[in-house]
Order: C-alpha cells, then structure tokens, then sequence
C-alpha cells in the first residue's frame, strides 16, 4: 500500500518533468502531437495484440483447457492501454513495455505464480469424505465415534 502511494505521488512528477523537458527542447505543439501519436500508435497495437491474445484464449478453451495465461496478459494489456491514452512519455514507456509480447508473457507468468501461491496459503480446504487423500477428524489410533443426527421436517 505504501508503494501505491508513492507510485501516485512520484508518477505525475516524473511525468511532468520529463514533459516540461521535452517541450523545452522541441517546442509545445510537436509535444503534443508526439503525446497523441504515441496515443494513437499504442491503441492500433493495443487492438492488433488484444485480438491475437482473445483468439490463442479461444483456441485454448476450445481445446479443453483453461486460458490462463491469456486471461493475466488480458489484464496486462488493459493496463498498458490505459497508461497509453494517459497523456506522458514515463506512462506510454511503461504501456508500450507491455505490448511486447515476450515481456507480457513473463509479467503474466510472474503475475499467476504470485497468484497461485497466494491462493493455496492458508485457504484452510480439506478433501471431503470419500474422496482420495480424505482425512479423518478422529484420532490418530482410528477411533470410531458415534452419533445421532435428526431431520426436521417442520421447515418444509
């Protein structure tokens, strides 16, 4: 959380930085039109890439299998549209990044490795009776312990 805040509060800084920089070098309007051409070249790519990844995530679900890794660089070139329609040169490097197909997959493997390992830590689950590797809440030597159970039928 503490990084989130410094990211928000660090972001438009170098953004503004590195705007100011350029437009004193270049002038304002050829920044401008440089900040909606990387705009407008990050949305062509964004859509080429977003339908080459929906196809591979369609082509895996037809074959019985789960598309994982193509929902994560789903998510991933969400993000990267996002940080290409907001106005900079530090957001579009960052989007650009995420267009490129060998980083996105990395990022998303790295992303559902950490999800992984989140999602199996302490989510306290216990095979059911019956099932293979079932436990049993007895004791350890195997004792029986018996039981009545009744059912109301009054709730009907």
């Amino acid at each position: 959380m503490r990084y989130l805040l410094l990211l928000f509060v660090l972001m438009p800084i170098a953004e503004m930085w590195l705007l100011i920089t350029v437009g004193s070098q270049i002038g304002a309007l050829p920044t401008i039109g440089l900040v909606l051409l990387t705009a407008v070249a990050g949305a062509g790519l964004l859509r080429e890439q977003g339908f080459a990844t929906l196809w591979k995530g369609r082509q895996k679900l037809q074959g019985g299998e789960l598309p994982t890794t193509e929902i994560a660089e789903g998510i991933i070139l969400a993000v990267s549209g996002a940080l290409l329609l907001t106005p900079g040169f530090v957001t579009d490097i960052i989007g650009f990044a995420g267009l490129i197909p060998p980083i996105r997959v990395m990022v998303a493997t790295r992303i559902m490795k950490n999800m992984l390992v989140m999602g199996s830590q302490g989510a306290g689950f216990q095979a059911g009776m019956g099932q293979p590797g079932a436990q049993s809440r007895g004791s350890k030597d195997g004792e029986t312990i018996e039981g009545e159970a009744w059912e109301r039928k009054d709730l009907d």
